[in-house]
């Protein structure tokens, strides 16, 4: 689903729920599942409920839109429903934060976990909005993260 301020992807992933969640509550799992280029390492514990945090390194220049060169975002979980639910905003070096948030939805299938990935700047302040650069990611950047996510979890990578 595609809205004017939100993307939603979904993708079948041969995986269990749980094992998909260790990969996203895990601060190097979002690195290594990253299509977008920008997120470079991170810092912190696996994410356990709303609240909790971590660091990630970014690097915009992946991008090319923006002169922002290298740079740290605190993620912060904003929902979390363990092997179901994992959502989150970030704050960093733009003030005041941006109030974009990101997801992923998870339900049992029958061949795995039907996984819906999704990106949310409805709530952006005026500012940003009026700066024209939103949405930041493209829909096509959640599947191909979604693409990765399949391939780590089905070839057995190691734990987050």
């Amino acid at each position: 689903m595609t809205t004017s301020e939100r993307f939603d992807v979904t993708r079948q992933i041969a995986a269990p729920p749980s094992k998909v969640f260790g990969v996203l509550r895990s601060p190097r799992g979002h690195v290594a599942i990253d299509s977008s280029g920008m997120l470079q390492s991170a810092e912190g514990e696996p994410v356990s409920g709303v609240g909790d945090e971590f660091i990630v390194h970014m690097d915009r220049e992946a991008l090319g839109d923006l002169p922002m060169g290298r740079y740290d975002v605190t993620v912060i979980i904003t929902r979390y429903e363990p092997d179901v639910l994992l959502e989150w905003t970030i704050s960093g070096t733009i003030q005041p934060p941006i109030r974009h948030l990101y997801g992923y939805r998870l339900e049992p299938s029958e061949t795995g976990t039907l996984v819906t990935s999704y990106y949310d700047w409805s709530q952006i302040d005026d500012k940003y909005r009026e700066a024209g650069v939103f949405p930041v990611i493209p829909e096509a950047g959640l599947r191909a993260t979604l693409g990765i996510l399949a391939r780590t979890v089905e070839n057995g990578a190691a734990e987050f």
